[in-house]
């Protein structure tokens, strides 16, 4: 094994975030390994905004994110269904209430 291979499998995972020049939020480009933030940062504005498209770039360490699991969704994201409360159409219109 070379040195730059053991060098990647030791350096940490970072996910990379690039918010276009057209857009108004980041959005995930890909990911990227590196031996620190910095060097995360110019790498992820070397390999992701190389046609100037980007206005800004976030990296964050990949084990800094935390994300629901997909099997278990259901619970997750239940749906609103008999829960008619969070809906305004739950609600009724007084008679003597103006503007609403």
């Amino acid at each position: 094994m070379s040195d730059t291979t053991q060098n990647t499998r030791e350096w940490p995972l970072w996910e990379v975030f690039v918010r276009s020049s057209r857009g108004l939020s980041h959005v995930h480009a890909g990911s990227l390994h590196a031996p620190d933030a910095t060097m995360a940062l110019r790498n992820a504005r070397d390999l992701y905004t190389r046609r100037n498209e980007g206005t800004s770039v976030w990296v964050v360490p990949s084990d800094a994110i935390l994300s629901s699991d997909p099997d278990h969704k259901g619970g997750f994201f239940e749906s609103a269904q008999g829960k008619s409360f969070r809906h305004a159409t739950y609600y009724t219109k007084s008679e003597g209430v103006k503007h609403l």
